[in-house]
């Protein structure tokens, strides 16, 4: 007759949870990120007063005859 030896298993799972320390780090720093960066850059979108100035060259209209 056969005898089936079954081993247990490595104490533990072997995961550290250094993944889910790094997920959370990278996480929080997202958030940080975005609290400085894009939260002000959406408000300042938002806030109306954009002011665009073009200058214009002037045109001579002075004389009335073509210039050819």
């Amino acid at each position: 007759m056969t005898t089936i030896v079954n081993n247990p298993g490595a104490s533990g799972s072997g995961d550290s949870g250094a993944g889910l320390i790094i997920g959370v780090i990278i996480a929080i720093v997202l958030i940080v990120l975005f609290f400085v960066y894009a939260l002000p850059a959406i408000r300042e979108r938002n806030n109306g007063t954009t002011n665009i100035n073009i200058e214009v060259p002037k045109l001579d209209t002075t004389s009335n005859s073509p210039s050819n």
